[in-house]
């Protein structure tokens, strides 16, 4: 038998033993001792919730990158030769036509030289053909020779005249060798470490790489940008009235720094990758203390102007289900309702609502598991939630002291 129901029958059997007026008076007090107390009801939750209000809100966006020269030149050997001297040093500035390797010039010289000989020759031959054409003419007028040895003195004479022009090509041939000899900086710029080393043959079978050089000012940041991004900033630019090539930016390099000169867009793709589904990007930035070098990796943040009125939250806020996005908004009475909305670009650690949400409405920020449709809570502002935490922390401190005291005590 269970307690309850042994307490019962105890409290009927001493009630059949008295009479009417303590009956009555017995019957009283079993009702209050035998009915259960009833539970008080929970608190409601403690939410921390915002009050939306409207901001102009930045519209920016960041991009991950690489940079790169605007002109990568690779110097290589145009002939066949040993390298004789190496007249750079490495990882320094160079000037346009510089001295930057010397190699044996000897058998191009020799080259050279058979080359001339051969153009001497080719305009002996040509002298005495002509000689024979202005000594057989006259006697073909009298008829004292036949025609066909004129007509053949002046074949003669075509076959020198082709063979000079050969002899010469030979000769610019050689003389264009011997000028490779002479390694010379193409252009200005930053050159980089030798390839080659002294005594090596060179350009065997294939134009051999010397050194390579950049130009470094300006220098060039490449990017891809998603469709996305890339409708988004037309859009932005497009409400502002602006060009984006006048969108300004900032280079933020790996260790985060930040470049001090402004950079600008000079190139987007003609057309958006169908493998990756990008648009190739270029932008341009000074680098007048040669800081920035190619291969580095960086990122550059873009200002697309701002956008009034803009209504900003917490992203934590935001929940998704089935996908689809809603907040939970506390009414005047401290009801919660569960409300879809329309969000936009991330910003920071804040999202933009496009749709669903008005000022001066509460949306709880905190403690979202805690809320259900149409239950009350406690909302209480970052500011009052900071101070609740400092009065317990008080209180808490206040007794481990009164302990303290009293067992000094």
């Amino acid at each position: 038998m269970k307690h309850t129901d042994w307490f019962t029958a105890a409290c009927a059997r001493s009630v059949r033993s008295l009479p009417a007026a303590g009956i009555a008076l017995v019957m009283a007090l079993m009702g209050i001792s035998c009915k259960k107390e009833a539970a008080a009801p929970p608190p409601p939750p403690i939410v921390q919730v915002l009050e939306v209000a409207g901001t102009d809100a930045a519209m920016d966006t960041e991009i991950i990158g690489q940079l790169d020269s605007p002109q990568n030149v690779e110097v290589r050997a145009r002939l066949e030769a040993f390298v004789e001297k190496i007249l750079f040093t490495e990882g320094t500035e160079v000037k346009e036509n510089d001295p930057l390797f010397l190699l044996d010039k000897k058998p191009s010289q020799e080259r050279l030289a058979a080359a001339n000989g051969m153009l001497a020759e080719a305009k002996a031959a040509l002298n005495k053909y002509e000689k024979d054409v202005a000594r057989l003419k006259p006697l073909a007028e009298k008829r004292a020779i036949p025609q066909q040895d004129l007509d053949n003195a002046d074949a003669s004479v075509e076959v020198g005249k082709a063979a000079v022009l050969s002899a010469q090509a030979r000769v610019d041939s050689a003389q264009l060798d011997l000028g490779y000899c002479d390694v010379r900086a193409p252009m200005a710029g930053l050159i980089g470490a030798k390839q080659v080393s002294i005594g090596e043959l060179v350009g065997k079978g294939e134009p051999t790489l010397l050194a390579t050089m950049s130009t470094l000012d300006p220098i060039w940041f490449y990017c891809a940008v998603s469709e996305v991004q890339y409708l988004k900033a037309e859009n932005e630019v497009r409400r502002t009235g602006k060009q984006i090539a006048e969108l300004p930016m900032t280079l933020i390099l790996a260790n985060g720094a930040v470049h001090p000169a402004k950079g600008r867009f000079v190139f987007i793709d003609r057309a958006v990758d169908v493998k990756t589904g990008t648009l190739r990007v270029r932008a341009e930035f000074a680098n007048a203390e040669k800081l920035l070098r190619p291969g580095m990796f960086g990122r550059i943040k873009v200002d697309l102007g701002v956008r009034p009125g803009s209504i900003l939250i917490p992203e934590r806020a935001v929940a998704e289900l089935q996908g689809k996005t809603f907040v939970w908004v506390i009414d005047g009475a401290n009801k919660a309702t569960q409300r879809a909305v329309k969000v936009g670009e991330t910003l920071g650690e804040n999202v933009l609502i496009a749709e669903g949400l008005k000022p001066g409405e509460r949306v709880v920020i905190e403690g979202l598991q805690k809320v259900r449709e149409g239950a009350l809570v406690q909302p209480q502002t970052a500011q009052e939630t900071a101070n609740t935490a400092q009065g317990q922390r008080a209180k808490h401190t206040e007794a481990k002291r009164a302990e303290g005291g009293s067992s000094s005590e």
